[in-house]
């Protein structure tokens, strides 16, 4: 029986590329993909008995954080299990048997558009439209049989829907990344390779609260890897920090939870996993 990932977006994206990824490696099978509207959605998906798991993008090397998603970590107690890291690479596609001179549109997600504008600065003719989602345009392309219309998107959103790739590879900065979280409550992580967290936590506002958790965590060799900032609704200039922690002894990361825990309001363990890097 398949395992039902959630995705946010169509089928044919980086998300469902990442699932592919993931699960493939993790059992050889390719999982089915149930496609979610909003972000919210792969939440409701996995509640409803619809999905098993989700992927979620949580931040990309070159547009940062998707910082309502770490809000979606925090209330939904679904745990992390593990991650992916996902070369981004944004190919200009259309109908077959066209070329770049029959193009006069291009759609895709605003954020696709902004990483590949200097590529169409060659191509005054086409005009840029943003849409909802990178493989949607594509799917529109193809079943509204769109001629002298393309789509940015991903090399599997071609393959599905049957699209000629005109120009491969238009993205301005080849080192973008978007980093995936595997949000799976029955997939087991064994201990003995677990080398990454991620916490939330609120600390009292005193001054050299956040410095003092810092210090405790170098001092048990925890390589802080990101944190993320948001404010507490109703409380002015309060936040919770959302952190991820790398470290090589399972033993020590334990002592330094057990450490800073006292000096913190609240703790949420997001997920222990395996890092991607």
């Amino acid at each position: 029986m398949k395992r039902k990932v959630a995705i946010q977006g169509f089928g044919g994206s980086f998300h469902e590329q990442a699932a592919r990824s993931f699960y493939s490696a993790l059992d050889g099978n390719v999982p089915e993909i149930i496609e979610c509207a909003t972000f919210d959605g792969l939440y409701d998906a996995m509640s409803g008995g619809v999905a098993d798991s989700a992927v979620m993008a949580i931040e990309n090397t070159v547009s940062g954080g998707l910082l309502p998603n770490f809000e979606l970590l925090r209330k939904n107690k679904v745990q992390i299990k593990g991650e992916i890291f996902l070369r981004i690479e944004q190919n200009l596609m259309a109908l077959p048997g066209q070329d770049i001179r029959d193009i006069s549109e291009v759609r895709s997600h605003y954020m696709a558009i902004n990483q590949t504008r200097p590529f169409f600065k060659q191509y005054p003719h086409i005009r840029l439209v943003e849409s909802e989602d990178t493989a949607k345009s594509a799917a529109d392309i193809a079943l509204g049989g769109l001629r002298g219309v393309g789509a940015i998107a991903s090399s599997l959103a071609a393959e599905q829907y049957g699209l000629e790739i005109l120009a491969p590879g238009i993205e301005t900065y080849k080192q973008n990344f978007t980093r995936f979280l595997i949000l799976d409550d029955a997939l087991e992580v064994s201990v003995e390779k677990v080398d990454k967290v991620s916490l939330c936590f609120t600390l009292p506002h005193t001054p050299g609260s956040l410095a003092h958790i810092l210090t405790i965590l170098s001092f048990y060799g925890m390589n802080l890897t990101r944190i993320q900032s948001l404010p507490i609704p109703g409380r002015e200039w309060q936040y919770f920090f959302y952190v991820d922690l790398k470290f090589d002894s399972y033993e020590r990361y334990t002592q330094s939870i057990t450490a800073i825990r006292p000096l913190m309001e609240d703790l949420d363990i997001l997920g222990e996993y395996v890092a991607a890097v």
